[in-house]
């Protein structure tokens, strides 16, 4: 909505919210064509999702002055171009993606075996087979493949080209097996993992900021033909700023289900996107592929503290202070609330997913809910400091 109110105007920049959320002004955002002359190192662009070979780009990167070409021409497909692109035979020896595939294989029996593993964020339990930080997995079962699977020269290329150097590498294995269904339509990590209610709190700047943070990337490690569900996209969505708001609403979902594209995949290609794109994992309707991707999600260097605080420890020492204040009268709610923010950890990742699994949501509970319950119910000392160490045991890998 709009107004000539410049108070009310200024509100509506900084605070978003879904009722606004404009599905016409969305409409306006997403629905461009590709102009391929715009990415002269592309090799081809389908459905509006780039496709660059990935041999031609190593030539392209040749030089310096190449390599800082392809780096920007990334950047923006990724910013302000359609969101998506793939590249072709990024692993031109898939050998190493056949043996990274049994290593995923062994871990995912051994989780039926232990009845261990998770389900996934979007989709219904039993759709799929997921590893949590199969990165971690993967190189403790076999180092020598993990170090030829990630010196990927491409993986290295698109991570650095959005997020600069001294990037963290995260990653998840997805196998989506026949008759598994897609998942809703979403953004990722950060912002993506949040309610309405929560993502109301963050000033735009921030809805601007959580998709620089992460970058998004999966590695196909079988064929991929549509019947098998790869994924689907809304390229040019990461440009609508609301969006997160949006994809709560019925309107946006269904102009998603109307709208998305999808491409087949081959085994060794891999494809990197916007975190902030619409898209969601597809339904598998073959008879018999079981449609496995490494889901790559990786993070800035930038996104983490200056120092290095104890606040567990932190926790437990103003855990018995804050119940006196508060028995007398001291501090209000509204002060106690500040102090436990200044001392205890407040986003539930990162985490060990296989042992702290959300509850009723898409994120575990934080240090500073669980201090806010025990607060609330009057708990021992003991019996909080029990809990919180059982809380930061569960997020160990």
């Amino acid at each position: 909505m709009k107004t000539d109110n410049p108070a009310r105007a200024r509100l509506e920049r900084v605070w978003l919210n879904e009722a606004a959320c404009d599905i016409e002004e969305f409409r306006a955002a997403v629905e461009h064509r590709v102009s391929l002359a715009d990415y002269p190192h592309a090799a081809d662009c389908q459905k509006n999702i780039l496709i660059y070979d990935s041999a031609r780009l190593a030539g392209d990167c040749a030089t310096q002055d190449g390599r800082r070409s392809v780096l920007a021409e990334i950047c923006e497909a990724l910013a302000t171009g359609p969101g998506v692109a793939v590249f072709k035979r990024a692993f031109t020896d898939t050998r190493v993606i056949d043996e990274a595939s049994g290593i995923f294989n062994e871990i995912i029996e051994e989780q039926h075996r232990t009845n261990s593993g998770g389900g996934d964020h979007f989709a219904k339990p039993g759709a799929n087979d997921r590893i949590w930080n199969s990165l971690e997995k993967h190189c403790l079962k076999n180092p020598e493949n993990f170090a030829a699977y990630y010196g990927n020269a491409i993986i290295a290329l698109v991570s650095e080209a959005w997020l600069g150097p001294n990037y963290q590498m995260t990653a998840q294995v997805n196998r989506v097996n026949p008759g598994g269904a897609s998942q809703s339509p979403h953004r990722d990590y950060h912002l993506g993992f949040q309610t309405s209610a929560v993502i109301e709190q963050y000033p735009a700047h921030v809805h601007r900021l959580s998709p620089v943070l992460t970058l998004q990337g999966a590695v196909a490690h079988c064929d991929m033909p549509v019947e098998s569900g790869p994924t689907l996209f809304l390229p040019y969505s990461q440009t609508y700023l609301p969006g997160y708001l949006a994809l709560k609403r019925p309107e946006f979902r269904t102009y998603f289900e109307e709208n998305h594209v999808q491409l087949p995949l081959e085994k060794g290609d891999v494809v990197f996107f916007n975190p902030a794109l619409f898209h969601a994992a597809g339904s598998n309707r073959s008879a018999g592929i079981k449609r496995v991707a490494n889901l790559l999600q990786v993070s800035s260097a930038f996104g983490r503290a200056m120092e290095t605080v104890d606040r567990e420890h932190m926790c437990v020492v103003l855990f018995p202070a804050l119940k006196v204040l508060a028995a007398g009268g001291k501090l209000t709610q509204d002060e106690i609330a500040n102090a436990v923010a200044a001392c205890a950890e407040g986003y539930s990742f990162p985490t060990n997913l296989d042992r702290d699994p959300p509850v009723g949501g898409l994120a575990p509970r934080t240090q500073a809910q669980l201090m806010h319950e025990a607060l609330a119910g009057e708990w021992s000392v003991e019996a909080f400091a029990e809990a919180l160490a059982d809380q930061a045991a569960k997020k160990l890998s």
